[in-house]
């Protein structure tokens, strides 16, 4: 997959859920550098459980995007290494069939039309997030400063109230600190 016909050593990823946010993909993808913001036209922003079942990291329904007509998703489109590709696709559950690779154009704030990957839910069901991964999706949208609206729209998104530990966040609010410290 060689997005634009550029050379075959990186690709373009089209992220809308925790992603977002630099941190978190840097996590496992410390490769990622930042292309452009970009809205996804026809699609709309929804949280579900795979196949009725609660995600055991986030403690509830994670980011997918579903074809909806006149509805928009904004996200960031990451450039990254090729070599991450499978550390990536195990991050989104693909070998569990929880997410599929898709390949979506997207449009950037100049006006150009890019082709990333991105991934999707397959076989859900609807069901809110956890506060924890709505404030990492919340964060990242900020970081990036994705139009206002849609940070409002991100923010008034109903959550599971799940208040027990999510390993992961502090995973992510410690590397979180740790850049704060390291770009004072």
């Amino acid at each position: 997959m060689e997005p634009g016909g550029e050379s075959g050593c990186w690709f373009l990823y089209y992220a809308y859920g925790s992603n977002l946010l630099r941190e978190r993909l840097l996590l496992r993808n410390p490769s990622a550098a930042l292309c452009a913001l970009a809205r996804l036209q026809d699609f709309k922003l929804e949280f579900g459980h795979h196949q009725g079942r609660t995600s055991s990291v986030w403690h509830g329904g994670t980011a997918t995007i579903a074809q909806s007509p006149g509805d928009e998703v904004w996200g960031i489109v990451w450039k990254m290494n090729t070599c991450n590709l499978s550390s990536l696709d195990k991050q989104e559950g693909v070998e569990d069939g929880i997410y599929v690779p898709i390949e979506v154009n997207v449009h950037t704030q100049a006006g150009k039309v890019l082709t990333c990957r991105s991934y999707q839910m397959k076989d859900y069901v609807s069901g809110p997030p956890s506060p924890q991964y709505k404030k990492v999706i919340c964060m990242g949208a900020k970081q990036n400063g994705l139009p206002t609206d849609y940070q409002e729209k991100l923010e008034a998104i109903e959550t599971n109230n799940y208040a027990g530990p999510v390993p992961i966040m502090e995973e992510i609010e410690a590397a979180v600190k740790a850049e704060k410290i390291n770009s004072a």
